[in-house]
């Protein structure tokens, strides 16, 4: 592992509130130059969760994302608070999101979702042996939820129709591993 070439020379905090700070820093950079970094800190893990049943289906979750002013097609998603354990965030939130509870769990991967700007990390859960139970959505969601071909949803990411960073990444690892029979 190689040291940490940056220096910070002083660090303000330029905006905060329950989910994320924006953070700004003066810094000296690896090559010796002074600069400036910004720095967006995420108060939460991003959890994300592929439902799989024997069938071979999946669950997608469609909901309009205000920063983007799209709707958009993912993957069960939602946020781990650093007091709560990553697999019982993806339980609740796969519960909540699309009333599905599983018997058995898989961690698929971590990821840091934008790493020159944010420490926005990712834990995505495989869950399987799937029960349906009524969704219970937070008030700021309006959710659609589609139970479709997991290869449909391959299909979606490979015509960008999927674009949500932690959903692309997991069907695609998902599909991959599919592929090699692991």
């Amino acid at each position: 592992m190689q040291n940490n070439t940056w220096k910070v020379i002083d660090e303000k905090l330029v905006y905060d509130n329950k989910w994320i700070s924006l953070h700004h820093y003066n810094v000296i950079n690896p090559n010796g130059g002074e600069g400036v970094y910004g720095k967006v800190h995420f108060k939460n893990i991003a959890i994300g969760i592929i439902p799989m049943d024997d069938e071979g289906n999946t669950w997608l979750v469609g909901q309009h994302r205000f920063p983007l002013g799209i709707y958009s097609w993912e993957i069960p998603e939602g946020g781990c608070p650093t007091d709560e354990e990553p697999l019982e965030a993806a339980k609740r939130e796969l519960l909540e999101e699309t009333g599905l509870v599983a018997n058995h769990w898989e961690q698929l991967f971590t990821m840091y979702l934008s790493n020159s700007v944010s420490d926005e990390k990712s834990i995505v859960f495989i869950a399987k042996e799937l029960t349906q139970l009524q969704a219970a959505p937070e008030e700021t969601e309006q959710l659609t939820i589609q139970k479709i071909p997991l290869q449909q949803a391959f299909k979606m990411v490979a015509d960008g129709e999927i674009t949500d960073a932690i959903a692309v990444a997991a069907l695609l690892k998902l599909e991959l591993i599919m592929l090699k029979g692991a």
